[in-house]
């Protein structure tokens, strides 16, 4: 077999489509965000970054930044090994300690990222509990999908969003066997938010575990950016809660909080968790810096949301239509690979700004966008260019405006 001809036509095929995926390679400016430049062979241009999930713009706050930087000089660069080998260090711990905190869970458990603390979590629960079937939400994300199917558990979709969906699925399993409802809090494609009591009051009728993700909104919802279940006061009924430290925290890694003993089960069994390098210490104090500071400080979620709405608003004014949500993520509607890569290639070329194309397979073909995620660093003026050329773009391919 010819495999790099086999390569080739597969690779052919997913640019027929337009859905090849171009990476943007960017330097970017921590002083200046979200300003960046964008490496280029003949010769670097200014860009404008509007599709970063650097939410609040933590990854450029200068303590922030300082807090890894004197952690890497005192500590090394790297853990040195996994956990249980060597790589357990005082930022990890303090760290952990934290992030239960925030949740109002008595542990917490650090992961290289949150995708994998998706997968091995998922994975580890579905495997060892006995008899036990996972209830996925139809629109969870990849990493909960790979644990899923990985664990080889019965798994069972129900509708997205829809608790009366879920009741008649979990009626219909033995009432002894165990149960996961696994679902997401903020869905990052369309911005959409769960009905998060009425699903935990189905799952508790039905004594099932609960696990939800809510890597898109901590740091951005509740008094203290402990996420959705926080801001509506339901952490405590969570089984599980599982965020990122690479999203609104700006640093890197994943995690879960919940009882000591749920936490303690997953770290002896995971293997995503064993017999991985831990998380650089450094990583660990930087993520420690902005979750202390977002606990105490709302200046930031403030200005982001202000932002939000300021988008939204300009947007409906010149009829570029996009998905109502009442999260930060704003997805603007093209509806064709092609026209989405256009787009994406003619703002970056020729008005520096850069927005990636959402296309097939992350999205469902037919709904390809532009995922815009405004931050607090974002200034009117680049709002207004933004919406201008977006304006202008939009008649030159003859794009449907949204309904006045």
């Amino acid at each position: 077999m010819n495999y790099d001809a086999f390569f080739e036509r597969e690779l052919a095929q997913l640019r027929a489509e337009g859905n090849y995926r171009v990476f943007a390679e960017l330097e970017r400016d921590a002083v200046n965000a979200p300003n960046a430049l964008l490496k280029r062979g003949e010769g670097d241009r200014p860009v404008t970054v509007w599709c970063s999930n650097d939410y609040l713009g933590m990854g450029k706050a200068d303590f922030v930044r300082r807090a890894v930087a004197d952690a890497a000089l005192q500590d090394g660069a790297g853990a040195g090994g996994t956990r249980n080998i060597s790589g357990t260090a005082t930022q990890h711990v303090a760290l952990e300690a934290e992030l239960a905190d925030l949740h109002g869970k008595e542990a917490a458990l650090l992961f290289t990222s949150g995708y994998v603390s998706n997968w091995a979590s998922l994975s580890t629960l579905g495997a060892r509990l006995p008899n036990c079937t996972i209830l996925s939400d139809e629109m969870n994300h990849a990493s909960m999908i790979e644990g899923i199917r990985h664990s080889r558990a019965n798994k069972k979709l129900w509708k997205h969003n829809d608790p009366e969906d879920l009741d008649r699925k979990l009626s219909d399993l033995p009432h002894d066997n165990a149960k996961v409802v696994a679902f997401e809090s903020v869905y990052s494609m369309d911005g959409d938010i769960a009905p998060v009591a009425e699903i935990l009051e189905v799952a508790e009728a039905h004594g099932a575990l609960t696990y939800l993700d809510e890597v898109h909104a901590v740091g951005l919802y509740g008094p203290q950016g402990g996420g959705i279940a926080e801001r509506e006061g339901l952490a405590h009924r969570v089984s599980l809660i599982e965020g990122t430290l690479g999203k609104a925290f700006g640093v890197m890694g994943g995690y879960i909080t919940g009882s000591a003993a749920l936490c303690d089960f997953v770290r002896s069994f995971a293997s995503g968790f064993i017999f991985t390098t831990a998380l650089p210490p450094a990583l660990a104090a930087g993520a420690l810096a902005s979750i202390r500071h977002l606990r105490r400080s709302d200046l930031e979620r403030r200005r982001q949301q202000a932002n939000v709405a300021a988008l939204r608003a300009r947007l409906d004014a010149l009829r570029i239509p996009h998905i109502d949500n009442p999260s930060h993520i704003v997805p603007v509607m093209v509806g064709d690979p092609f026209k989405a890569k256009f787009l994406s290639d003619t703002l970056l070329e020729n008005y520096g700004i850069y927005v990636q194309p959402i296309n097939y397979p992350t999205v469902p073909k037919g709904t390809e966008r532009l995922r815009i995620t405004p931050s607090p660093l974002h200034t009117a003026g680049d709002m207004e260019h933004l919406v201008a050329a977006l304006s202008h773009l939009w008649s030159q391919c003859a794009l449907s405006r949204a309904v006045a």
